[in-house]
């Protein structure tokens, strides 16, 4: 089982649309996972179809992780229901869903026992192949929690200065954390999301990113697509959606979780 945290530095990149992007690569291709909703705005919980009160939400599993198996509590993705017959039958996916109560450990100053709590709820998890913990925007106790629990961090950037500072602030962040807390840690690569192939900025940025993170950039880039806040908003996979712009971005995501997978 691979566990990976989604993380940023800086909120508005689309942490949470990279997350949806590969849970919905990872139905379509049978991979059975478990989409775990850290950040308290609990954006991923709306966006896989679960309805707000299902379910035993991520902060009170964390405060009860020693006494609770995380697999009673998770709540099943409404996208199953739109899948194709033929795919339903072997298709998986889970979420742990967030709501504000996760805040409670959002702490800078959280407890390294506290750090151990999502490893602890995931330890003797069997039943998937791929977990997806979407973290909040920051280096507090919840991305902190992931990132002890994790295998790899997924870093999402944009190509914009702002982000690229707070992507090499998080990438030396990994690596302290991974000396410190987790030797298992490493970072899986950076993903680049909402690229405008018509502005001379962004495309600066990009040559900036492939100069600084060299073979961590990972390919392809995820362009700016007027249809993913459409796709997001009716809480659907995008690899459900009709229309040549979201086969394109379906197949991006393809690509990106073939990498790391």
């Amino acid at each position: 089982m691979q566990i990976m945290s989604v993380s940023s530095l800086k909120g508005g990149v689309g942490k949470t649309s990279v997350t949806m992007g590969l849970a919905s690569a990872a139905l379509q291709r049978g991979v059975r996972t478990l989409v775990i909703d850290l950040d308290p705005h609990a954006d991923s919980t709306t966006g896989l179809a679960v309805s707000r009160g299902s379910g035993t939400e991520a902060g009170q599993l964390l405060k009860d992780a020693r006494r609770t198996r995380i697999s009673e509590h998770v709540v099943r993705s409404g996208w199953l229901d739109l899948l194709p017959e033929e795919l339903r039958a072997d298709a998986r996916l889970d979420v742990v869903v967030g709501s504000a109560l996760s805040a409670t450990f959002d702490r800078p100053d959280i407890r390294p026992r506290d750090m151990r709590r999502l490893r602890t709820l995931l330890t003797g998890l069997t039943d998937y192949d791929l977990v997806l913990v979407d973290c909040p925007p920051s280096l507090a106790g919840l991305t902190r929690i992931a990132w002890a629990a994790s295998h790899q961090v997924l870093l999402v950037a944009e190509p914009s200065l702002f982000s690229v500072a707070g992507t090499e602030r998080t990438m030396r962040a990994i690596r302290l954390f991974s000396n410190e807390y987790a030797p298992q840690l490493k970072s899986a690569g950076v993903v680049v999301n909402r690229a405008r192939a018509d502005s001379t900025e962004h495309e600066y940025r990009l040559l900036e990113m492939e100069r600084l993170y060299q073979e961590k950039l990972m390919l392809p880039v995820l362009e700016e697509n007027a249809f993913w806040q459409q796709i997001q908003g009716a809480a659907y996979p995008v690899h459900q959606w009709p229309g040549d712009q979201a086969r394109d971005l379906a197949r991006s995501f393809d690509e990106l979780l073939k990498q790391l997978l």
